[in-house]
Formats: structure tokens, sequence, C-alpha cells
């Protein structure tokens, strides 16, 4: 079995936003970890990108000067996967098709509070898709 701490994950957009700015939840968990070295992360440069534009379109002017600091450690506890192959469509959602590549091309679990939208790429392809509740209990009782 494989340490849960050791596995390739992929963390959406959505949980990175609420580690970000709820303090206490599950997703807060796995952005406090992420920082901590602790994760085996992959992004892709698109799921880069679409970390920087989110954030800075959502939190106010103040709060995304404070927050870039924090966006350049986390991204330095990553390993970037290039997109060799893509899958497309597998989401509902086109804008979680890159999530899905790179999951896809690094062999890693997507970790997103929109399980919902991946539901035909876990069904079609076999992506492995958590919560980031089922997540952190994992990490939990490893």
């Amino acid at each position: 079995m494989t340490d849960i701490f050791s596995r390739p994950i992929v963390i959406d957009t959505n949980v990175l936003f609420e580690g970000l700015t709820k303090q206490g939840s599950a997703a807060d968990l796995i952005v406090s970890a992420w920082l901590a070295g602790l994760l085996n992360v992959y992004v892709s440069n698109g799921l880069a990108y679409e970390y920087e534009s989110t954030l800075s379109n959502k939190l106010s002017p103040t709060r995304w000067q404070q927050t870039k600091p924090i966006l350049r450690r986390i991204l330095s506890h990553v390993q970037f996967v290039p997109i060799y192959y893509s899958w497309r469509p597998l989401s509902p959602d086109p804008s979680d098709e890159h999530v899905i590549d790179c999951a896809l091309n690094a062999n890693a679990t997507v970790i997103t509070a929109n399980v919902r939208d991946f539901r035909k790429a876990k069904e079609e392809v076999g992506l492995s898709v958590l919560s980031p509740v089922e997540f952190v209990n994992q990490l939990m009782s490893s």
C-alpha cells in the first residue's frame, strides 16, 4: 500500500481557494500540509495559471497582494507535469478538463470539492477522485 503522503495528487483550484480563505476546513488542512511540503502535488502550467487567475479575480486587491507570496511558496512545493495526452471531453465543465489532463498525465488522484464534475472521467478512464474531506480522512487514518 502506498503511503498517503507520497501519493501523487492534483489539487483543484476550488480546494486551493477554500484552503486559503476558510480556516478550519478540510481544504485548509490540505493547503497547510502542502505548504509544509508534506504532499506530493502535481501541477500543469495551465493549472498554475488558473490558480493565479482565480485568486487574483476572487480576492480583493489587498488580499491578493498578501496571497501572492503564499502562492509562490505553494508552487515551490509542486512537480510540474507536461501534458502529453488529452482525454477531452470528460467533464461537463470545460474548465475542469485541464485538471483531468494533469491528473492522468501524472497518474495522480484529483482532490476537488466538485467531485460530481469528475464522475465521467472516473467511470471512463479510471481517474481517482476524492473530496477534501475524504482525503483528510485518509491522511488522518494513515
